[in-house]
């Protein structure tokens, strides 16, 4: 199983992306993207980010980037949603926009309950390690 992931934040430092891919290695970039309509965004993203955009035109231009992505590939999905990180916290805009609305339910019935038998469980606790000075709120 593979994770690929865009990891945002502010810390002491100031704002930080990174883009972590599923065998482990790390970028640190001012704009990323990652799936199967990458490409379609990352184009989009080269040709109109700037360092000077205020939050409003940030959003835009990732709704932008996004809609070149599932009107390119058909594997990935179709609503937009932006999430907006600042030093004063984090903002998720669900459902921003639906390009690619559903038409008709999907044909096939989904799996009952019970239909996957269950091989191992194993639940483990979780813990929870504070350093440092830093607070983030």
């Amino acid at each position: 199983i593979g994770c690929a992931l865009v990891l945002g934040g502010v810390d002491v430092n100031g704002p930080h992306l990174y883009q972590i891919y599923p065998h482990g290695s790390t970028d640190m970039l001012p704009f990323t993207t990652m799936g199967s309509g990458s490409l379609a965004a990352m184009a989009i993203l080269e040709s109109e980010y700037r360092e000077d955009m205020t939050n409003e035109e940030g959003k835009a231009l990732v709704a932008k980037a996004i809609r070149a992505g599932i009107f390119n590939d058909l594997g990935s999905g179709g609503n937009v949603d932006v999430c907006v990180i600042t030093k004063d916290g984090g903002q998720i805009f669900r459902n921003m926009e639906k390009p690619c609305p559903r038409k008709f339910k999907a044909a096939y019935k989904p799996f009952p309950k019970g239909a996957t038998p269950i091989l191992k469980e194993e639940i483990l606790k979780l813990c929870t390690i504070e350093s440092g000075d830093v607070t983030m709120g």
